[in-house]
């Protein structure tokens, strides 16, 4: 049964430093809770989502049709859709969090440094992490899922076309976290564009800032704050359909990775076959494509072989995120990863070969996040991981990459025990030899 929900507090009500140091207090408190307390936390927030399944559903059709109202372009609108199996998968994956190891304090280093002095590396919340996002409203419930899991506070900022969906999520997740007598300030939403730009500026009170939109979004985002930040742009995934390909996989995989949910990031944009394979593959993809309405963009030498529309040099630049593929006939493998290292966004790339030596050369020497043999690209996902769920995919080159989930979410302290150690002793003729003893 639907229980009544308490109305999310507006930074309108308060500064947004001051709530952001709210937060912040909340999760110092938050991080200082055993892990079965967490976890019953997260049980909580499961059951208070599928008890409030019909307002989150209703608030989410009210965005849904004011966004067919205002012409809200299809990839985002897919991506806004929450309907009753998206709702349940969400609730499914917060159970699956709350199974996982607890990430917060793990021994990474125990080491003597000399007898009496030891050293440990032990891991710990970040803090407070702010996220922003367009349309998909089960995102917010992974990021907070994964903040409370984590010890952590999150600050919420979902786009305008899903402001009652966010806020009737949020509400459930500050119910689920009341009754177990938790801070429901641990998660904060944010709902206007004046909060987002005021929450770059909290340098003092937000440690982590992780922008999912658009690749102009996301540079904004790291150019208007000293807040470090965890980028995830543009998916501009490629599938390589390489000469020694199985021809049944290969339609198969290339089904999946585009059709599968076109707006997704870990969709292809781009179907690269080598010249070898294109004459038997090409004319039996095509019709596979375009009976599921997937409009077909090819260069000359497609063109060749089947009936499609001409690409562009844009189409090869191009995140679609919609039922639209570009194609190109590679001379070669190295044609293909040359392709790929130079319109591909770093996401995640795949080849389907039966050769394995191509396998591993391709996996060498693609950049990107994820290489995938011989599978489609929609495994890339947090949730498919083993994850539980994710905060986002990252898509450069420093750690946390790829589909980031609680590992992404805390850092790191050293600690030092000693007896009256002092470093003097370990300096000048007699000086003391260290014995970095691991333990």
């Amino acid at each position: 049964m639907s229980q009544t929900l308490t109305p999310v507090t507006s930074a309108l009500d308060a500064s947004l430093a001051v709530l952001a140091r709210q937060t912040r207090e909340a999760a110092r408190r938050l991080a200082v809770l055993p892990g079965e307390a967490r976890n019953e936390a997260i049980a909580a927030i499961a059951n208070a989502l599928e008890a409030n399944a019909p307002a989150i559903l209703a608030a989410n059709e009210a965005d849904c049709q004011a966004a067919l109202t205002e012409g809200l372009a299809k990839p985002l609108y897919g991506r806004l859709k929450l309907d009753a199996n998206k709702l349940q998968g969400a609730i499914v994956g917060v159970r699956d969090v709350g199974r996982l190891p607890d990430p917060v304090g793990n021994r990474q280093i125990h080491r003597e440094l000399d007898q009496g002095l030891i050293l440990q590396r032990i891991t710990c919340p970040l803090g407070v992490v702010g996220v922003i996002f367009e349309s998909r409203p089960d995102a917010l419930v992974q990021i907070a899922t994964l903040a409370v899991k984590s010890g952590n506070g999150v600050i919420l900022k979902g786009g305008k076309e899903a402001v009652h969906s966010c806020e009737v999520l949020t509400q459930a997740i500050h119910q689920g976290l009341t009754s177990v007598g938790i801070d429901p300030a641990v998660v904060r939403l944010l709902t206007t564009r004046e909060e987002t730009l005021e929450l770059l500026n909290l340098d003092q009170d937000v440690d982590l800032i992780i922008p999912r939109g658009s690749n102009s979004f996301v540079r904004f985002v790291q150019e208007n704050t000293r807040i470090p930040v965890l980028g995830h742009a543009e998916g501009i995934c490629h599938l390589y359909v390489d000469q020694s390909a199985n021809l049944t996989q290969a339609i198969a995989i290339t089904l999946d990775s585009k059709t599968q949910y076109p707006s997704a990031c870990n969709t292809i944009e781009t179907l690269l076959v080598h010249q070898a394979i294109a004459p038997q593959f090409l004319p039996a993809i095509a019709p596979v494509l375009q009976n599921v309405g997937v409009e077909l963009r090819g260069d000359e030498r497609i063109r060749d072989i089947i009936n499609v529309i001409p690409a562009t040099e844009s189409d090869w630049a191009t995140e679609y995120s919609d039922l639209i593929l570009s194609i190109k006939v590679v001379d070669t493998m190295e044609d293909a990863i040359a392709h790929i290292n130079t319109y591909g966004s770093r996401h995640t790339e795949a080849i389907v070969t039966e050769n394995a030596q191509d396998a591993a050369q391709f996996t060498a020497q693609v950049d990107a996040a994820g290489i995938f043999h011989n599978c489609s690209t929609r495994f890339a996902d947090g949730f498919r991981y083993g994850f539980g769920a994710e905060v986002g995919i990252s898509t450069q080159k420093m750690p946390p990459r790829g589909p980031v989930g609680l590992e992404g979410l805390v850092t790191y302290k050293y600690q030092v025990v000693g007896q009256g150690h002092i470093v003097a002793d370990y300096s000048g003729a007699n000086a003391k030899a260290f014995t970095h003893r691991d333990l």
